[in-house]
């Protein structure tokens, strides 16, 4: 496939970004150099796709959440999706930071629970937005172990996930499949 110059732009700063730096708990391209997932996408509408990568590197790099607190989210939402991608791209990502195989199939069945309020409260909280339309304050759960800038994180990241979810969905995009 030939890109565009804006094409082009968006899959460099993909492929070249801060998503390549430090280790890779899952391939960018396959074996013909495509992008995975979502990032494809991305690329063929550059207008949308380079503010949507964007945007998923702010959230993955630029934010307060702790590394368990982001992934316990990102896989919350990939089971209220069903999103296969997501689902296996970020179990491996879970894997490397910390949650156990328990806590994986525990937040993959929607039965995750842990003693830390505040990874309980990102859970619940990523569930209800992918799930229920949360449109006051007295629809958020654990205000008091939650501040304000961290709902708006975890909002965000849902809304995100959720839309990475619904592209792939609406594409037949599942994980990709895994070689020996």
């Amino acid at each position: 496939m030939t890109l565009t110059p804006q094409q082009r732009a968006v899959y460099q700063a993909i492929v070249h970004g801060q998503r390549s730096t430090g280790p890779q708990h899952f391939p960018l391209l396959d074996a013909q150099g495509h992008l995975q997932g979502p990032f494809g996408l991305m690329v063929e509408v550059p207008d949308i796709g380079g503010p949507l990568q964007e945007l998923g590197a702010a959230l993955r790099y630029h934010t307060a959440l702790t590394a368990r607190e982001r992934e316990i989210a990102i896989l919350t939402v990939a089971r209220c999706t069903a999103s296969d991608f997501e689902r296996h791209a970020h179990e491996a990502v879970g894997r490397a930071i910390g949650l156990t195989d328990t806590e994986l199939t525990a937040l993959h069945e929607g039965t995750f629970t842990t003693p830390d309020p505040r990874e309980q409260a990102i859970a619940t909280l990523s569930a209800q937005l992918t799930t229920h339309p949360l449109t006051t304050p007295a629809d958020l759960p654990a205000t008091d172990i939650l501040d304000r800038a961290s709902v708006i994180e975890v909002t965000t990241l849902a809304g995100y996930y959720r839309t990475l979810s619904q592209l792939m969905g609406i594409f037949g995009i599942g994980a990709p499949e895994l070689r020996d």
